[in-house]
């Protein structure tokens, strides 16, 4: 009896052995699989977001806020998604866009302040730093990420320096006393700048903190994909902090004086 495949009239092919199984170097693997490890992808079409992000300096320091709603498309989805994150000692980010990109981005930093602070070199990351990291970074994901949905604003308090700065993903980055992100920024951006600009080394944390929320208001009535649960983190050379979730206090009793819109009684 010839034992031999190959002399069996069939073709012989390298790319399996004489008895047409897989070569040990390519048989696939059999053992435990993650069942997500298919299922990971970088966002190219963002489902759940958040809308503005809100900054301003003040007198002693920075303050950011943003609401904490993230909407699944036009569903008013999840709404306890903290949209603020403190990076180290110094530095607090505050994310408008998609909230699986905001997760990446918090991973990466959080990895970023432990490899510094177990370099023990007696240095800390403060906002400036972070900021140009940040930039790099986001820059050069564009491709990954969707440029249209993705923004960031990084305030710190350093050396007795204050940092406010905007990033996203077009590799846009500048610096102002008031910055906003989302609609925020074609509807709150005025009010912050007409109270802030020229008044920033006399404004008190607490004229900062109604303006913010006077903002804040008005972003719930005009922002489809706002709510009125939001934060506020406060930026200080005592340290970073952010607030618990806080309720505007609103009244819709302007609408009965509307005209124009819906049925008309007169």
């Amino acid at each position: 009896m010839d034992h031999f495949p190959t002399n069996w009239g069939r073709p012989r092919n390298d790319a399996h052995d004489a008895y047409g199984t897989y070569p040990i170097a390519e048989r696939p693997y059999n053992g435990p699989k993650d069942s997500f490890s298919e299922g990971v992808q970088h966002t190219q079409q963002p489902i759940v977001t958040g809308t503005s992000v809100l900054a301003i300096k003040y007198k002693d320091g920075i303050m950011m806020a943003a609401d904490n709603l993230a909407s699944y498309g036009s569903l008013a989805r999840f709404k306890d998604v903290q949209r603020l994150h403190t990076v180290g000692n110094h530095t607090v980010i505050g994310a408008g866009g998609d909230m699986s990109d905001f997760q990446y981005i918090q991973n990466i930093l959080d990895e970023l302040i432990i490899d510094e602070f177990t370099a023990q070199d007696g240095h800390s990351l403060g906002p400036a730093e972070i900021h140009e990291y940040l930039a790099q970074v986001l820059y050069a994901r564009r491709s990954k990420m969707d440029p249209l949905w993705n923004s960031l604003l990084v305030g710190g308090f350093k050396d007795g320096k204050k940092f406010l700065a905007y990033v996203d993903l077009l590799g846009t980055t500048y610096s102002a006393s008031t910055l906003a992100t989302g609609y925020g920024a074609y509807i709150a951006q005025p009010l912050l700048r007409s109270a802030v600009e020229n008044n920033e080394d006399t404004l008190t944390e607490e004229a900062a903190r109604k303006i913010i929320e006077d903002s804040m208001r008005v972003l719930f009535y005009r922002d489809a994909r706002s709510i009125n649960k939001y934060q506020i983190a406060t930026i200080t050379a005592a340290g970073t902090s952010i607030s618990e979730s806080n309720h505007l206090e609103t009244s819709w009793d302007f609408a009965e004086g509307i005209r124009g819109y819906g049925a008309q009684t007169q």
